[in-house]
């Protein structure tokens, strides 16, 4: 069957935790990269459909593609690794420490960063023809985007970063929930179907995203959008790390460990009820 059972795919979460902490720092670095640029191609991909069609529900349908794709090919979302790299770390798997946990941390959100920048500055240059016109409406969109969701936040005060910080939890259980649904299954389609639900949603409701706004941000900055660097470190990507973090580790790493790998063991199987009566009667005879 293609189906793996939750104590069984557990385990893989352990084990892609470990492995994770273990790498390379070339290899984090790259596939890292490679992550942030994929998932910042499907945000731009995304927000055209949805400028195009007038339809976010289309785009949300379509984002996770670039999740998908990125997932197959092994690449790493600081999401994810927020999620799996500490259960390696509880789970006292030989060379996870803290130092060597923080240090994954750090290298895959470098790498995250620099690939969605990279896409950032491709994307400017693709709605201004090499900046030569004003912004399509793509990339006014873009620019939307950015002040909407950083001084939207800040008018708001400390009620603006306490829904920004819930809106980063509820996305990493979401996004993370894919990253396990993608270990429920041992073939490509059962992975791609499990890890499409729980995105469409994350994108869909507008949760808050650290590696997707690390490319929707800058992209606002380089097209001219009325907020500052400081205004999307403070009012967005910070608290939506910090949001990132604790939904991701909270509602999915820690309750699936909890429950399937510390005290989900099987129980012995009970006998039945006929049996039972027949041990008796025979104890009597």
């Amino acid at each position: 069957m293609s189906y793996v059972s939750p104590p069984d795919f557990v385990t893989k979460m352990i084990d892609a935790g470990q492995s994770k902490v273990l790498m390379s720092t070339r290899d984090t670095l790259v596939r890292a990269y490679m992550a942030g640029a994929i998932l910042a191609l499907a945000a731009a991909f995304a927000v055209t459909v949805t400028v195009q069609t007038g339809n976010a529900l289309v785009g949300a349908l379509l984002f996770p593609v670039g999740f998908s794709i990125l997932y197959l090919l092994g690449f790493d979302l600081l999401t994810g690794v927020f999620t799996l790299v500490p259960l390696a770390l509880i789970d006292k798997r030989p060379g996870v420490t803290w130092r060597s946990m923080l240090r994954n941390w750090g290298l895959v959100f470098t790498g995250n960063l620099a690939g969605a920048l990279t896409v950032a500055v491709m994307m400017a240059v693709v709605v201004t023809y090499g900046f030569a016109v004003d912004p399509n409406e793509v990339g006014q969109r873009l620019g939307e985007i950015g002040e909407d969701r950083t001084l939207g936040y800040a008018q708001y005060g400390a009620a603006g970063m306490l829904t920004l910080f819930v809106r980063g939890v509820l996305c990493n259980w979401m996004v993370s929930t894919g990253v396990v649904g993608a270990m429920l299954s041992t073939n490509v389609s059962g992975k791609v179907i499990a890890m499409w639900m729980p995105i469409i949603v994350f994108f869909y409701m507008g949760f808050e995203h650290s590696v997707v706004n690390m490319f929707l941000f800058p992209t606002g900055l380089l097209l001219g959008g009325s907020y500052s660097l400081l205004d999307y470190l403070v009012w967005n990507e910070v608290p939506t790390v910090v949001g990132n973090l604790v939904g991701g580790l909270t509602f999915v790493g820690l309750a699936l460990y909890t429950t399937h790998a510390r005290t989900g063991r099987p129980r012995a199987v009970l006998p039945r009820q006929a049996d039972v009566r027949e041990r008796g009667a025979e104890v009597t005879r």
